[in-house]
């Protein structure tokens, strides 16, 4: 939906870690990134101001949700999902 998708290396690699403790391999990999997405693949859709999605270590590890880059006028601002 126009919204840019930011993993980062160090969320990539938490990605393959719990792949491979899951040893799950490559569906694996697929199973932990949409439990991580699950809540934002519904509410971004529905939104207008969201810009980049951004995966990071912390997302993976730590469950916290994905930061969102939302569309300002003035400026870009990073708030959680």
């Amino acid at each position: 939906d126009g919204v840019e998708l930011d993993i980062t290396e160090d969320a990539l690699t938490a990605i393959a870690q719990e792949a491979l403790s899951r040893k799950t391999g490559a569906r694996g990999l697929r199973a932990i990134l949409e439990e991580v997405m699950q809540e934002i693949m519904y509410d971004i859709p529905s939104r207008r101001d969201v810009k980049k999605c951004v995966i990071t270590r912390e997302t993976i590890v730590d469950k916290e949700p994905p930061r969102l880059v939302l569309v300002d006028r003035k400026v870009k601002k990073e708030e959680p999902a």
